[in-house]
């Protein structure tokens, strides 16, 4: 895929680098040309100085060969803007611009234009850290019958395989992040302190479930 992007910050960067890591060709656009310092020596993509939403600067970026658009710039008209240049006239399907404002991107949504609203997705995942086990699922399929929840391994977990924590709390273990690294866990996958686990279960059974965590396996 060839996809561009708009905003050369701490995003734009990092979301360029893993692009590029997959395989990915790159195109990044900013009105800084001192921003693309950050992209490194490595950089093997194109860089062009100006506005996401100026068409000659998207057609340098080659916007007309794209499979995709990110408008990640700190501006929010900006974003919204390049946006909708990149699906209304260049006929990128798909695209999406990062926004500040939730009410923006609400009404941006049902414009058509996907969006991150970064302050509440991130005000989300801080919550989800905070709060008690279980009072927060990160998701719920359609039905509302299955969730994921995100939970530290109850420390009397620790030391134990994965296979007895499903067998015990009638869960399954979807993945586990551990020291920042994401892995997918087999039955024979020791806890380890500060697994971080994802975790399908029953809605019906949620609160059940989540006793038996923090029951450990001695009790449970």
């Amino acid at each position: 895929m060839h996809i561009v992007i708009m905003g050369c910050g701490r995003v734009g960067s990092t979301l360029t680098r893993s692009l590029e890591a997959r395989g990915h060709t790159t195109a990044v656009i900013d009105i800084n040309p001192d921003a693309f310092r950050r992209l490194g020596p490595g950089f093997d993509g194109i860089t062009v100085t100006g506005m996401g939403f100026d068409r000659e600067v998207l057609v340098k970026a080659g916007i007309e060969r794209a499979d995709a658009f990110a408008a990640v710039s700190s501006g929010d008209n900006s974003n919204i803007i390049s946006a909708r240049v990149a699906r209304e006239q260049f006929k990128i399907e798909n695209v999406v611009a990062r926004i500040y404002d939730p009410g923006r991107a609400e009404v941006y949504e049902r414009l058509g234009v996907p969006t991150v609203a970064t302050v509440p997705w991130a005000a989300d995942q801080v919550l989800r850290r905070l709060v008690p086990a279980g009072s927060e699922p990160a998701w719920r399929d359609q039905s509302g019958d299955v969730r994921l929840d995100l939970v530290y391994a109850p420390f009397s977990w620790i030391g134990h395989r994965i296979a007895e924590l499903e067998a015990s709390a009638s869960v399954r273990v979807a993945y586990l992040t551990r020291l920042g690294t994401g892995l997918i866990a087999t039955p024979d996958t020791v806890i380890q302190e500060g697994d971080y686990l994802s975790l399908f279960m029953l809605e019906s059974t949620a609160e059940a479930s989540h006793a038996a965590l923090d029951a450990g396996p001695e009790d449970s």
